[in-house]
Parts: C-alpha cells; structure tokens; sequence
C-alpha cells in the first residue's frame, strides 16, 4: 500500500510534465514538502515527445535529464505516477486530496532490463509516439522514462503473456497481483499543471484527417522526426513509406476558429518554422514546403527565426486558409485546394505529405475537475479568487510555449509557498 506523508504545510502539485515539473521541483528547492502526483507511467509530459525546441533546435533531454537529477536528490519531494487526483475537499490550508494509482504490475525492483518484453507478443499503438508504431504487452514508455521502469498493460493480465512476463523477470519485480489504490492526504495549497492535449484533428472534416494516411498532425510529425521515434527519423508517408520531400504545413488546424477552438493556440506558427528545418535538413535542395498561414505570430526573440527560415529558396508562405483536401487517388497524394488571398488565384496543390499544426487545448475537460475553479470558455484556469488555494501553472493557464510554461510554473509555486507559509506562521 502506497503511503504518503504530508500535513496542511504540503503542496500538492497535479501534473508532472515540465510545467508541474518546475512547480514541484522550485517549491521543494524553497524547503516545502511537496507530492508530485502524473498519471502517465512517467514524468516529463509532452515536452518528452518533442524532438527539438524552438528557436535554437536544442534536444529537450538535456533539460530533463537535469530536472530528473534534481528531483532524485530532493528529500522534500514525493512522486506519484500513474496517479489521479480524484477529489480535493476543504479550503486553502486545509484540503484534503484523493488520488487514484493504477496499477503498472511492475514493483520498484525493476532494473529495466527489458526481459519482460522479449518474452511478451501481444503489441499495441504506442501513445508515446501518438499511434505511429506498436508496443510490447511489457514495456519501457520511453527511453528517458522517469521512473526508469518497465509498464505492463492491463490488457495483458490474465493472459499468458502477463505470466511470461513474470517468469522472465530475474528480481521478482512483475507483480500481478498489484490492485488500484485510493489514498487520502492533507495539503495546504495545490499547484494545478495537468497541461494540453492536441485537438482531435478528426473533427475538422473538410481536412480528412482521418480518410487520408498522408494528412497527419504536427505532434505526430514531431516523433516522426525524432531518431529515436517510430521511423528512425525518417521523414515518410505513412502510406507507403516514401520518402516525403514535398510537404506542406497548415496553420491553424483547429485554433482560430468558431467551429473548433476560438483561441490562437500560439506555439502553432513556431512549431511549423522549426519542422521546416527537419524537412530541408533531411532532404537539401530537394525539400520543397510549402506553409498555408493565416498569419505568422512569431514576436518578439523569434522573428529571426522566421526570418531565416522565409529566407530559404524551397520554402515558400502561401496566405490562405486551405478551404479542403483531396486526394490524388494514384499516387496518394493529399491535394489542398483553396484561394491565396494575396493573388487571389484558386489552387489545387498537390503534396507527398500535409501536416496539421493542431490547436492547444487543455488536458482537463470542462466537466472533470475534481474541485471548483475559475475556467473561460476554452476551458483554461483563470486567475480568480474563487479558486481559493489553487493555482493554475502552464499549459493549464492558456497555451503557452515551453519558456512561458516554465515561468508560469515558478509563480504558481511562489503562490502556493506563501500560503502554506501563511499556514505555518498562524500554527507558530
């Protein structure tokens, strides 16, 4: 039974990517005792699955690999993965928190040794890399994974893989018999960081997300690229393979947009400019993009960076908002058709492959938080008295870059400080 120890002078801090990561790890450093609760299998949420940030094309690793490092060395911090907040009762300096752990059916005597999945066969979509490949039965979420430990899935158990996954375990760390868990535990302030999901493409229907291999999403081409992602790096159609040199990038799939999100999701326009590099670094002279933009937002430090990247010969900015895809139905080609409102001219363009750079849109929907808080329209935590001793961090605020995300979490930990401060200085 997972215990914890905490008092009205503990923060609880809900989500672990690098948002509640720089939460937990600053409030801790500051001398709170903090419990970190994530509900995937690991910490470093989406900022995992990015190959490269933008402007400077640095791997994401580095930074968590030294937020990993920190949160070892802590004494003040708890983490929980594969856990939920399921309810928080009281008012600040004195909630109580439940959270739900699922069951990993894997102990801490894991070495990652990886046995388990040799001997598992049943494979299933990987989430880690959005569907793009399979996964074990048995498996390590990523590379980086933070706890280091392999994940059964729950679909195994009761089966005969879940029982080789055991007999090929040497430290007795498959454990089949784990069960779901409900604890309960005192907090005084709550740091709320549970992120952003991508808008299910599928809904924008004239785009046929969903009918055609060769549209996928900007998250999606984001493991693409990534060495370590289900294609090697490869930039290919998912259709048959190819490589893909003729791609195209449409803005706003999803954001600005009555139908779908009514906000600019922000990091949208930044995130293509950056794909932009892995195409023409992988292909040369022979990449061709093209990005169908309503407007570029890149202010401030990243004008540069769009600069140089309009300043390539085999890239070119087409102001239009793609009105429908087609397919080219020999060749498998998706073809984009719409007006570009510069020369207003009609085109039916034709491309290898087409990438959604897909609104932000947050992690918790309008019906499923477990305490009373300020939301807008889309959805995201405003800055509200009401919301008492919760302070929205990150992505769960609006969308935000990495940057901004990180420094909107350091200020909800400052907040949540002071009030168990407060806390302390009336029981003193």
């Amino acid at each position: 039974m997972t215990e914890v120890v905490a008092t009205n002078q503990t923060i609880l801090v809900v989500g672990g990517g690098i948002s509640g990561m720089t939460a937990a790890l600053e409030a801790a450093e500051a001398g709170a005792q903090v419990v970190l609760v994530e509900k995937r299998p690991y910490l470093g949420g989406r900022t995992s699955q990015l190959y490269k940030y933008f402007p400077k094309l640095c791997h994401p690793t580095c930074g968590l690999e030294i937020n990993q490092r920190r949160a070892k060395m802590n004494p003040n911090l708890t983490i929980l993965t594969s856990a939920e907040v399921t309810g928080l009762e009281g008012e600040p300096g004195n909630y109580t928190a439940t959270v739900k752990i699922t069951p990993t059916y894997v102990n801490d005597n894991c070495t990652a040794c990886g046995e388990c999945a040799k001997a598992v066969e049943a494979e299933f979509d990987d989430e880690y890399n959005y569907g793009l490949s399979k996964r074990k039965g048995a498996y390590l979420p990523h590379v980086m994974a933070h706890p280091m430990k392999y994940v059964l899935d729950p679909r195994i158990i009761g089966t005969d893989d879940a029982q080789k996954a055991k007999d090929a375990c040497k430290y007795d760390a498959v454990d089949l018999d784990m069960q779901e868990q409900e604890i309960n535990f005192p907090v005084g302030a709550v740091v709320w960081a549970t992120g952003w999901q991508p808008y299910d493409a599928a809904k924008i229907q004239p785009y046929g997300y969903d009918r055609f291999a060769n549209v996928i999403t900007s998250v999606e081409f984001e493991r693409m690229a990534d060495p370590k992602g289900p294609t090697g790096g490869k930039i290919v159609r998912p259709s048959d393979g190819k490589e893909a040199k003729n791609v195209a990038f449409i803005q706003c799939a999803g954001s600005r947009d009555r139908n779908h999100l009514w906000h600019c999701s922000r990091i949208c326009c930044m995130a293509s400019l950056k794909q932009t590099h892995y195409v023409v670094d992988a292909y040369g002279d022979d990449a061709q993009v093209s990005i169908y933009y309503i407007d570029i937002r890149a202010i401030d430090r990243f004008e540069d960076f769009y600069a140089n990247v309009k300043a390539m010969d085999n890239v070119k900015f087409i102001k239009s908002k793609v009105a429908s895809i087609t397919l080219n139905k020999e060749n498998g080609n998706p073809v984009l058709n719409g007006v570009d409102t510069e020369g207003y001219h009609r085109y039916a363009n034709e491309h290898d492959l087409v990438v959604l750079a897909i609104g932000m849109q947050p992690s918790v929907g309008l019906d499923e938080f477990p305490v009373e808080v300020e939301l807008n329209r889309e959805g995201f935590i405003e800055p509200s008295e009401k919301n008492g001793g919760v302070f929205p961090a990150g992505c769960a605020t609006d969308a935000l870059d990495v940057n901004r995300a990180v420094q909107s979490a350091t200020g909800a930990a400052l907040k949540a400080i002071q009030v168990i401060n407060r806390v302390a200085g009336a029981e003193g």
